[in-house]
Protein backbone atom coordinates (compact mmCIF):
# COMPACT_ATOMS: atom_id res chain seq x y z
CA UNK A 1 0.00 0.00 0.00
CA UNK A 2 1.35 3.41 -0.98
CA UNK A 3 0.96 5.94 1.80
CA UNK A 4 0.17 9.59 1.19
CA UNK A 5 3.68 10.59 2.29
CA UNK A 6 5.18 8.16 -0.23
CA UNK A 7 2.99 9.60 -2.97
CA UNK A 8 4.13 13.12 -2.16
CA UNK A 9 7.78 11.99 -2.13
CA UNK A 10 7.42 10.25 -5.49
CA UNK A 11 5.82 13.35 -6.99
CA UNK A 12 8.61 15.55 -5.61
CA UNK A 13 11.31 13.28 -7.01
CA UNK A 14 9.58 13.19 -10.38
CA UNK A 15 9.44 16.97 -10.48
CA UNK A 16 13.17 17.17 -9.91
CA UNK A 17 13.76 15.05 -13.00
CA UNK A 18 11.85 17.41 -15.28
CA UNK A 19 14.25 19.68 -17.24
CA UNK A 20 14.04 23.29 -16.15
CA UNK A 21 13.55 25.20 -19.40
CA UNK A 22 11.66 28.23 -18.17
CA UNK A 23 8.97 27.53 -20.74
CA UNK A 24 6.67 24.97 -19.12
CA UNK A 25 3.00 25.84 -19.53
CA UNK A 26 3.80 29.19 -21.08
CA UNK A 27 1.28 28.95 -23.90
CA UNK A 28 -2.32 29.89 -23.17
CA UNK A 29 -4.99 27.24 -22.90
CA UNK A 30 -6.96 29.22 -25.47
CA UNK A 31 -5.19 31.50 -27.92
CA UNK A 32 -6.34 35.10 -28.38
CA UNK A 33 -6.91 36.27 -31.97
CA UNK A 34 -5.83 38.57 -33.50
CA UNK A 35 -2.93 38.07 -31.17
CA UNK A 36 0.45 38.78 -32.78
CA UNK A 37 1.88 42.13 -31.59
CA UNK A 38 -1.50 43.84 -32.08
CA UNK A 39 -4.78 42.82 -30.43
CA UNK A 40 -8.35 43.69 -31.32
CA UNK A 41 -8.60 46.28 -28.51
CA UNK A 42 -5.34 47.86 -29.70
CA UNK A 43 -6.60 47.91 -33.27
CA UNK A 44 -9.91 49.44 -32.16
CA UNK A 45 -8.03 52.14 -30.23
CA UNK A 46 -5.95 52.88 -33.34
CA UNK A 47 -9.02 53.04 -35.58
CA UNK A 48 -10.91 55.33 -33.23
CA UNK A 49 -7.98 57.75 -33.06
CA UNK A 50 -7.50 57.82 -36.83
CA UNK A 51 -11.19 58.35 -37.60
CA UNK A 52 -11.26 61.17 -35.05
CA UNK A 53 -8.28 62.83 -36.73
CA UNK A 54 -6.28 62.65 -33.49
CA UNK A 55 -2.51 63.02 -33.52
CA UNK A 56 -0.02 61.40 -33.82
CA UNK A 57 -2.16 58.51 -35.09
CA UNK A 58 -3.73 60.34 -38.06
CA UNK A 59 -0.37 61.49 -39.41
CA UNK A 60 1.05 58.01 -38.87
CA UNK A 61 -1.88 56.56 -40.80
CA UNK A 62 -1.56 59.07 -43.61
CA UNK A 63 2.14 58.25 -43.98
CA UNK A 64 1.32 54.56 -44.06
CA UNK A 65 -1.35 55.02 -46.71
CA UNK A 66 1.05 57.08 -48.85
CA UNK A 67 3.70 54.35 -48.70
CA UNK A 68 4.35 51.79 -51.42
CA UNK A 69 3.11 49.09 -49.06
CA UNK A 70 -0.50 50.33 -49.20
CA UNK A 71 -0.61 50.34 -53.01
CA UNK A 72 -3.68 48.48 -54.29
CA UNK A 73 -1.88 47.89 -57.58
CA UNK A 74 0.99 46.02 -55.97
CA UNK A 75 2.01 42.82 -57.75
CA UNK A 76 3.47 40.18 -55.42
CA UNK A 77 6.78 38.62 -56.44
CA UNK A 78 6.91 35.16 -54.86
CA UNK A 79 9.79 32.72 -55.40
CA UNK A 80 10.09 29.03 -54.76
CA UNK A 81 13.56 29.56 -53.25
CA UNK A 82 14.66 32.82 -51.64
CA UNK A 83 18.43 33.08 -51.54
CA UNK A 84 20.04 35.64 -49.22
CA UNK A 85 23.74 35.96 -48.61
CA UNK A 86 25.55 38.35 -46.22
CA UNK A 87 23.95 41.81 -46.36
CA UNK A 88 21.51 40.29 -48.87
CA UNK A 89 24.26 39.57 -51.39
CA UNK A 90 23.10 37.72 -53.39
CA UNK A 91 19.60 39.12 -53.16
CA UNK A 92 17.41 36.60 -54.93
CA UNK A 93 13.97 37.47 -53.63
CA UNK A 94 15.09 38.76 -50.23
CA UNK A 95 13.76 42.30 -50.61
CA UNK A 96 10.69 41.09 -52.49
CA UNK A 97 9.74 38.66 -49.73
CA UNK A 98 10.25 41.07 -46.83
CA UNK A 99 8.42 43.88 -48.59
CA UNK A 100 5.51 41.70 -49.71
CA UNK A 101 5.12 40.56 -46.09
CA UNK A 102 5.20 44.18 -44.91
CA UNK A 103 2.68 45.07 -47.60
CA UNK A 104 0.30 42.33 -46.46
CA UNK A 105 0.46 43.71 -42.93
CA UNK A 106 0.09 47.31 -44.10
CA UNK A 107 -2.93 46.43 -46.20
CA UNK A 108 -4.50 44.55 -43.30
CA UNK A 109 -4.16 47.67 -41.14
CA UNK A 110 -5.59 49.79 -43.96
CA UNK A 111 -8.58 47.46 -44.15
CA UNK A 112 -9.07 47.56 -40.39
CA UNK A 113 -9.34 51.35 -40.41
CA UNK A 114 -11.31 51.82 -43.64
CA UNK A 115 -13.29 48.55 -43.85
CA UNK A 116 -12.67 48.83 -47.58
CA UNK A 117 -12.57 45.22 -48.78
CA UNK A 118 -10.09 46.06 -51.54
CA UNK A 119 -7.30 46.27 -48.98
CA UNK A 120 -8.10 42.89 -47.45
CA UNK A 121 -8.40 41.35 -50.91
CA UNK A 122 -4.97 42.67 -51.88
CA UNK A 123 -3.43 41.39 -48.62
CA UNK A 124 -4.94 37.97 -49.32
CA UNK A 125 -3.64 38.01 -52.91
CA UNK A 126 -0.10 38.62 -51.65
CA UNK A 127 -0.27 35.95 -48.95
CA UNK A 128 -1.83 33.43 -51.34
CA UNK A 129 0.85 34.05 -53.95
CA UNK A 130 3.62 33.26 -51.50
CA UNK A 131 1.91 30.29 -49.86
CA UNK A 132 1.41 28.77 -53.31
CA UNK A 133 5.05 29.23 -54.29
CA UNK A 134 7.75 29.35 -51.65
CA UNK A 135 9.52 26.16 -50.63
CA UNK A 136 12.83 27.17 -49.04
CA UNK A 137 15.32 29.82 -47.91
CA UNK A 138 19.01 29.33 -48.69
CA UNK A 139 22.49 30.83 -48.20
CA UNK A 140 24.05 32.28 -45.06
CA UNK A 141 21.35 34.83 -44.19
CA UNK A 142 18.50 32.35 -44.55
CA UNK A 143 17.65 32.26 -40.81
CA UNK A 144 17.48 36.05 -40.49
CA UNK A 145 15.62 36.49 -43.78
CA UNK A 146 13.12 33.85 -42.69
CA UNK A 147 12.69 35.52 -39.31
CA UNK A 148 12.19 39.02 -40.68
CA UNK A 149 9.60 37.89 -43.21
CA UNK A 150 7.87 35.63 -40.71
CA UNK A 151 7.64 38.51 -38.26
CA UNK A 152 5.28 40.31 -40.64
CA UNK A 153 3.29 37.44 -42.18
CA UNK A 154 1.46 36.35 -38.98
CA UNK A 155 0.51 39.92 -38.05
CA UNK A 156 -1.27 40.28 -41.38
CA UNK A 157 -2.71 36.77 -41.32
CA UNK A 158 -4.18 37.16 -37.84
CA UNK A 159 -6.13 40.28 -38.82
CA UNK A 160 -7.39 38.84 -42.09
CA UNK A 161 -8.35 35.41 -40.75
CA UNK A 162 -9.87 36.43 -37.45
CA UNK A 163 -11.42 39.83 -38.21
CA UNK A 164 -11.98 40.09 -41.96
CA UNK A 165 -12.82 36.39 -41.97
CA UNK A 166 -13.08 35.48 -45.67
CA UNK A 167 -9.90 33.70 -46.73
CA UNK A 168 -10.32 30.32 -48.46
CA UNK A 169 -6.58 29.58 -48.55
CA UNK A 170 -5.79 30.41 -44.92
CA UNK A 171 -5.01 26.76 -44.16
CA UNK A 172 -2.48 26.65 -46.99
CA UNK A 173 -0.87 29.78 -45.58
CA UNK A 174 -0.60 28.06 -42.21
CA UNK A 175 1.03 25.05 -43.87
CA UNK A 176 3.59 27.41 -45.42
CA UNK A 177 4.42 28.89 -42.03
CA UNK A 178 4.74 25.45 -40.46
CA UNK A 179 6.75 23.73 -43.18
CA UNK A 180 8.84 26.50 -44.77
CA UNK A 181 9.38 29.11 -42.06
CA UNK A 182 9.22 27.50 -38.62
CA UNK A 183 11.88 24.77 -39.16
CA UNK A 184 14.44 27.42 -40.20
CA UNK A 185 14.05 29.52 -37.05
CA UNK A 186 12.55 27.57 -34.15
CA UNK A 187 15.84 26.22 -32.77
CA UNK A 188 17.57 29.61 -32.73
CA UNK A 189 21.23 30.35 -33.43
CA UNK A 190 23.25 30.62 -30.22
CA UNK A 191 26.51 31.58 -31.92
CA UNK A 192 25.17 34.60 -33.82
CA UNK A 193 24.75 38.23 -32.83
CA UNK A 194 21.75 38.52 -30.54
CA UNK A 195 19.40 40.31 -32.90
CA UNK A 196 19.27 37.16 -35.06
CA UNK A 197 17.98 34.84 -32.38
CA UNK A 198 15.63 37.44 -30.91
CA UNK A 199 14.07 37.96 -34.35
CA UNK A 200 13.86 34.20 -34.81
CA UNK A 201 11.96 33.87 -31.54
CA UNK A 202 9.68 36.79 -32.39
CA UNK A 203 8.76 35.10 -35.65
CA UNK A 204 8.43 31.70 -33.98
CA UNK A 205 5.95 32.91 -31.41
CA UNK A 206 3.92 34.72 -34.07
CA UNK A 207 3.72 31.55 -36.13
CA UNK A 208 2.84 29.56 -33.00
CA UNK A 209 -0.10 31.85 -32.26
CA UNK A 210 -1.42 31.66 -35.82
CA UNK A 211 -1.09 27.86 -35.82
CA UNK A 212 -2.26 27.56 -32.20
CA UNK A 213 0.83 25.43 -31.61
CA UNK A 214 1.46 25.35 -27.88
CA UNK A 215 4.72 23.41 -28.15
CA UNK A 216 6.20 25.90 -30.63
CA UNK A 217 5.06 28.76 -28.39
CA UNK A 218 6.69 27.24 -25.31
CA UNK A 219 9.92 26.57 -27.18
CA UNK A 220 10.14 30.17 -28.38
CA UNK A 221 9.58 31.51 -24.88
CA UNK A 222 12.23 29.18 -23.45
CA UNK A 223 14.92 30.24 -25.91
CA UNK A 224 13.93 33.89 -25.58
CA UNK A 225 14.32 33.86 -21.81
CA UNK A 226 17.97 32.83 -22.03
CA UNK A 227 18.81 34.99 -25.04
CA UNK A 228 17.41 38.25 -23.63
CA UNK A 229 19.63 37.80 -20.57
CA UNK A 230 22.62 37.27 -22.86
CA UNK A 231 21.72 40.33 -24.95
CA UNK A 232 21.11 43.04 -22.32
CA UNK A 233 23.43 43.31 -19.34
CA UNK A 234 22.39 44.14 -15.79
CA UNK A 235 24.87 44.55 -12.95
CA UNK A 236 22.98 41.86 -11.09
CA UNK A 237 24.28 39.40 -13.70
CA UNK A 238 27.74 39.60 -12.16
CA UNK A 239 31.07 40.96 -13.36
CA UNK A 240 30.54 39.63 -16.88
CA UNK A 241 27.47 39.30 -19.11
CA UNK A 242 25.65 36.03 -19.41
CA UNK A 243 26.26 34.05 -22.57
CA UNK A 244 23.89 32.18 -24.89
CA UNK A 245 23.59 28.51 -23.91
CA UNK A 246 25.37 26.33 -26.41
CA UNK A 247 27.44 29.16 -27.88
CA UNK A 248 30.76 27.98 -26.43
CA UNK A 249 31.50 31.55 -25.36
CA UNK A 250 32.73 31.27 -21.78
CA UNK A 251 36.07 33.01 -21.12
CA UNK A 252 36.39 36.72 -20.36
CA UNK A 253 38.32 37.30 -23.59
CA UNK A 254 35.70 35.47 -25.64
CA UNK A 255 32.87 37.43 -24.01
CA UNK A 256 34.54 40.79 -24.65
CA UNK A 257 35.19 39.83 -28.27
CA UNK A 258 31.57 38.71 -28.64
CA UNK A 259 30.47 42.05 -27.16
CA UNK A 260 32.38 43.85 -29.93
CA UNK A 261 35.31 44.68 -27.65
CA UNK A 262 33.25 46.38 -24.94
CA UNK A 263 34.94 45.58 -21.61
CA UNK A 264 33.09 47.90 -19.21
CA UNK A 265 29.62 46.65 -18.40
CA UNK A 266 26.84 48.84 -17.03
CA UNK A 267 23.07 48.46 -16.81
CA UNK A 268 21.56 48.48 -20.28
CA UNK A 269 24.60 47.94 -22.47
CA UNK A 270 23.89 45.25 -25.04
CA UNK A 271 25.89 42.63 -26.87
CA UNK A 272 25.60 44.70 -30.08
CA UNK A 273 25.89 48.24 -28.68
CA UNK A 274 29.43 48.61 -29.96
CA UNK A 275 28.62 46.96 -33.25
CA UNK A 276 26.11 49.72 -33.94
CA UNK A 277 22.87 51.10 -32.56
CA UNK A 278 20.85 49.86 -35.55
CA UNK A 279 21.46 46.16 -34.87
CA UNK A 280 21.00 46.79 -31.15
CA UNK A 281 17.61 48.28 -31.92
CA UNK A 282 16.68 45.32 -34.13
CA UNK A 283 17.21 43.09 -31.11
CA UNK A 284 15.29 45.36 -28.74
CA UNK A 285 12.44 45.68 -31.20
CA UNK A 286 12.20 41.92 -31.75
CA UNK A 287 12.18 41.40 -27.98
CA UNK A 288 9.40 43.96 -27.61
CA UNK A 289 7.31 42.22 -30.28
CA UNK A 290 7.63 38.85 -28.56
CA UNK A 291 6.77 40.33 -25.16
CA UNK A 292 3.79 42.15 -26.65
CA UNK A 293 2.48 38.98 -28.27
CA UNK A 294 2.87 37.17 -24.95
CA UNK A 295 1.03 40.06 -23.23
CA UNK A 296 -1.90 39.64 -25.61
CA UNK A 297 -1.88 35.90 -24.88
CA UNK A 298 -2.06 36.59 -21.13
CA UNK A 299 1.59 36.02 -20.20
CA UNK A 300 3.64 38.69 -18.42
CA UNK A 301 6.98 38.53 -20.22
CA UNK A 302 7.16 42.31 -19.88
CA UNK A 303 7.25 41.85 -16.13
CA UNK A 304 10.25 39.55 -16.51
CA UNK A 305 12.27 41.79 -18.83
CA UNK A 306 11.21 45.30 -17.84
CA UNK A 307 14.45 46.18 -16.03
CA UNK A 308 16.67 45.02 -18.87
CA UNK A 309 14.54 46.78 -21.46
CA UNK A 310 14.15 50.08 -19.62
CA UNK A 311 17.87 50.32 -18.96
CA UNK A 312 18.74 49.40 -22.55
CA UNK A 313 16.40 51.97 -24.02
CA UNK A 314 17.50 54.59 -21.51
CA UNK A 315 21.19 54.14 -22.25
CA UNK A 316 20.92 54.09 -26.03
CA UNK A 317 18.33 56.85 -26.39
CA UNK A 318 20.43 59.14 -24.17
CA UNK A 319 23.30 59.05 -26.61
CA UNK A 320 21.02 58.99 -29.64
CA UNK A 321 19.51 62.21 -28.30
CA UNK A 322 22.92 63.88 -28.41
CA UNK A 323 24.67 63.39 -25.09
CA UNK A 324 28.41 62.83 -25.64
CA UNK A 325 29.41 59.18 -25.51
CA UNK A 326 31.94 58.49 -22.71
CA UNK A 327 35.28 57.00 -23.69
CA UNK A 328 34.58 53.75 -21.81
CA UNK A 329 31.63 53.00 -24.08
CA UNK A 330 32.52 51.85 -27.60
CA UNK A 331 35.62 54.02 -27.58
CA UNK A 332 33.55 57.18 -27.25
CA UNK A 333 31.34 56.89 -30.33
CA UNK A 334 28.51 54.91 -31.87
CA UNK A 335 27.37 54.31 -35.43
CA UNK A 336 23.95 54.33 -37.07
CA UNK A 337 20.61 55.22 -35.55
CA UNK A 338 18.01 53.44 -33.46
CA UNK A 339 15.45 53.90 -36.22
CA UNK A 340 11.66 53.45 -35.92
CA UNK A 341 11.95 50.94 -33.09
CA UNK A 342 10.88 52.29 -29.65
CA UNK A 343 7.07 52.55 -29.69
CA UNK A 344 6.10 49.05 -28.56
CA UNK A 345 8.62 49.10 -25.71
CA UNK A 346 7.81 52.65 -24.67
CA UNK A 347 4.10 51.96 -24.63
CA UNK A 348 4.45 48.77 -22.60
CA UNK A 349 6.92 50.18 -20.10
CA UNK A 350 5.67 53.76 -19.79
CA UNK A 351 1.97 53.74 -20.67
CA UNK A 352 1.03 50.40 -19.14
CA UNK A 353 3.63 49.90 -16.40
CA UNK A 354 4.10 53.57 -15.51
CA UNK A 355 7.91 53.52 -15.68
CA UNK A 356 9.38 56.98 -16.19
CA UNK A 357 11.70 56.90 -19.21
CA UNK A 358 12.87 60.46 -19.82
CA UNK A 359 15.46 59.77 -22.52
CA UNK A 360 13.30 57.22 -24.31
CA UNK A 361 10.36 59.64 -24.20
CA UNK A 362 12.42 62.33 -25.92
CA UNK A 363 13.59 59.99 -28.64
CA UNK A 364 10.21 58.35 -29.19
CA UNK A 365 8.15 61.52 -29.32
CA UNK A 366 10.65 63.58 -31.32
CA UNK A 367 10.73 61.02 -34.13
CA UNK A 368 6.99 60.45 -34.46
CA UNK A 369 5.40 59.15 -36.46
CA UNK A 370 7.67 56.13 -36.63
CA UNK A 371 7.29 54.43 -39.99
CA UNK A 372 9.01 51.31 -41.30
CA UNK A 373 12.58 50.06 -41.55
CA UNK A 374 11.61 48.07 -44.67
CA UNK A 375 12.75 44.91 -42.87
CA UNK A 376 10.31 43.84 -40.14
CA UNK A 377 9.20 46.96 -38.24
CA UNK A 378 6.22 48.97 -39.47
CA UNK A 379 3.78 51.66 -38.36
CA UNK A 380 4.20 51.32 -34.60
CA UNK A 381 3.24 54.91 -33.77
CA UNK A 382 -0.06 54.07 -35.42
CA UNK A 383 -0.59 50.81 -33.55
CA UNK A 384 1.05 51.40 -30.18
CA UNK A 385 1.47 55.09 -29.31
CA UNK A 386 -0.20 55.67 -25.91
CA UNK A 387 -2.27 52.53 -26.47
CA UNK A 388 -3.57 51.40 -23.07
CA UNK A 389 -4.67 47.86 -24.06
Amino acid sequence: MVTRSCTVLIALLASLLVPVTGSAQAAPATFVHPGVVVSRPQLDFMRTKVLAGAQPWKLAYDRMMASKYADLNRTPKPRAVVECGPVSNPNNGCTDEREDALAAYTLSLAWYVTRDARYATKAIQIMDAWSNTIRDHTNSNAPLQTAWSASSWPKAAEIIKHVYGTWPNSARFGTMLRNVYLPEIQNGRANTNGNWELSMMEASIGIAVFLEDRAAYDKAIGIFRTRIQAFIYLTTDGALPKTPPGSGIDTRAEIISYWHNQSTFVDGVTQETCRDFAHTAYGLSAASHLAETAHIQGQDIWGEIKDRMRHAWGLHSKYQNGEPVPSWLCGGSFSRELGPTPEVSYNALNTRLGIAMANTKIYTESKRPHGTDNLFIAWETLTHAANPS
